[in-house]
């Protein structure tokens, strides 16, 4: 059946326009390696002092406005994609082996081949131009020609901006779920672009600036603007690659628990988002993403922050088994696999939208003891690494920032409370009413005790929050000194190295007091008559 240009003459029936009309932003290479740097292979998330990081779907549709809910972006890969290249592009692939497609090709089939970014165009227009001149090459074919152009559209898009591969091929797995045009706008893109990053251990920038703005790598922009991508912009940085690194892993070491931001995307309105409001089934979940021959577990386990809940301690997956294990990815080997049958467990759970994430801690101290008696050292990577060999300074912050957290709720509980007891007196008459509805005056001594009882709690928060930042001062010393009497060498090591200065500098003396009688006796002769001795 063919497909006229004009039905599809609108990417929205893909669910891709406004990822089309996405701005360029521009990369930050040193954020990247940085965090790159930080990435746990065993558990798929990144590791701060402060707990686990992961980028979630939310993440993913919030930021690229890409769906995350359908069907799993898998099927059929094969060794060599020559024959549905050909059948379905009408282009030939270079190797018998191969599943790349050059881009140039791509682009001079579209009558693109010339297009160039020009002065001042940003990203948008120039895609918008490019799209217009694609689209004003497809009018001129109809039914099959119509269909094979836009599927090298779509090759190009999905191939290189979605799931970008190094370099200027262009990878071509995406072919067979573009065979049936009208089923396209049905896969989750967004959830198989997150599976690409977590696999090639990639993140997007913008998912750093949104959770740790104190960074200060990001600038805002556009307020308001969806996706939110379009909000941001790179504030570009003089310093050579190196130098950035260790600075942004100095900073990670040292930000304030407080200062990282779980839930960035409250107060968002879904009305100008339709594709969150989509995709919030499959928030909150643990779940198996896929991306043809990638197939990574997403593990929202580990960051229950993110959903405004107190972290429990959690079971932190291992690389104990072979390649099926649980908690590793699958990475498809040079054969034909139907992927649908090779990983059909993980398939069925993405279809039964995985599971849910449910936390009944009140705090989240058991995890951070947890967490630092599993990394100790690892969660640093700056110049502070050596003083923290255990630990200890990271678990102690987050039991502290655990027990501000708590102190913080009480404070509200408390207000609250006072509040409910202050409202009678300030009522008119509120003095007799108590007398005359004994109910009233009930309930209006529960609410004192309660509250008594709510301030003696706050009191002893308030107490151990003082006792552990005098703990964590003392440890951050204690820690500091070690590493200095670590570094500082042995007596006897510095009583060796002080006597063979002193013999080198009574060597170069002598050679210098045998340097200078020479030069004497051979000013000497001439006066003598006599000849210097050789």
């Amino acid at each position: 059946m063919a497909y006229r240009t004009s039905r599809y003459a609108d990417w929205r029936v893909w669910d891709l326009g406004h990822f089309l009309r996405l701005e360029e932003l521009a990369p930050d290479v040193a954020l990247i390696q940085a965090l790159k740097e930080r990435w746990d292979p065993e558990c798929h998330a990144f590791l701060f002092p402060w707990g686990h990081m992961v980028p979630t779907l939310e993440d993913v549709v919030q930021i690229t406005g890409l769906r995350v809910d359908g069907q799993a972006v898998t099927g059929t890969t094969y060794t060599s994609y020559q024959e549905p290249v050909e059948r379905l592009l009408g282009l030939a692939v270079r190797g018998e082996r191969s599943s790349l497609v050059q881009r140039t090709v791509l682009q001079a089939s579209l009558g693109v081949a010339s297009a160039r970014r020009q002065t001042g165009e940003g990203q948008a227009e120039y895609l918008d131009r490019m799209t217009k001149d694609a689209r004003a090459a497809m009018a001129e074919e109809e039914g099959d020609a119509a269909d094979r152009d836009l599927r090298r559209f779509l090759t190009l898009v999905i191939g290189k901006l979605i799931l970008g591969t190094k370099g200027d091929p262009v990878g071509c797995q995406c072919l067979p779920l573009l065979e049936d045009l009208s089923s396209v706008g049905n896969y989750a893109w967004g959830a198989a672009l997150l599976a690409h990053l977590i696999d090639s251990r990639q993140v997007s920038q913008v998912w750093v600036y949104n959770h740790l703005p104190s960074l200060g790598r990001g600038v805002a922009r556009r307020r308001g603007a969806v996706p939110l991508l379009q909000r941001w912009q790179f504030c570009r940085d003089e310093r050579s690659l190196r130098r950035q690194v260790t600075l942004i892993h100095d900073t990670l070491d040292n930000v304030p628990f407080g200062h990282v931001r779980w839930t960035p995307y409250v107060g968002e309105d879904d009305a100008t988002q339709p594709w969150v409001e989509r995709g919030r089934p499959y928030f909150g979940r643990d779940i198996w993403l896929h991306c043809f021959n990638t197939v990574v577990p997403l593990h929202h386990r580990l960051v229950a922050r993110t959903l405004g809940l107190h972290q429990a301690v959690v079971e932190f997956p291992t690389r104990q088994r072979s390649w099926e294990r649980l908690g590793r990815s699958f990475r498809g080997i040079q054969q034909v696999t139907d992927w649908t049958v090779w990983v059909r467990e993980q398939l069925d759970d993405w279809e039964l939208r995985g599971k849910e994430v449910v936390s009944e801690a009140t705090s989240d101290e058991d995890y951070f003891r947890a967490y630092a008696r599993r990394y100790g050292a690892q969660v640093y990577k700056g110049t502070r690494r050596p003083l923290d060999h255990e630990g200890r300074i990271s678990s102690l912050e987050g039991i502290l920032h655990s027990t501000i957290q708590q102190r913080d709720d009480l404070q509200a509980v408390v207000d609250q409370l006072q509040a409910e007891l202050d409202r009678p007196q300030q009522m008119v008459g509120g003095a007799s009413s108590s007398r005359e509805d004994p109910g009233r005056s009930i309930l209006e001594g529960q609410l004192a005790s309660a509250a008594a009882r709510a301030e003696d709690a706050l009191a002893q928060l308030r107490e151990r929050e003082q006792e552990l930042r005098t703990a964590l001062a003392q440890t951050t010393t204690l820690e500091a000194e070690m590493a200095e009497l670590r570094l500082r060498p042995e007596a006897a090591e510095v009583t060796r190295w002080r006597q063979e200065a002193e013999a080198a500098v009574r060597w170069q003396q002598e050679a210098a007091e045998a340097t200078r009688r020479r030069r004497r006796r051979h000013d000497c002769a001439p006066r003598l008559g006599t000849s210097a001795p050789s």
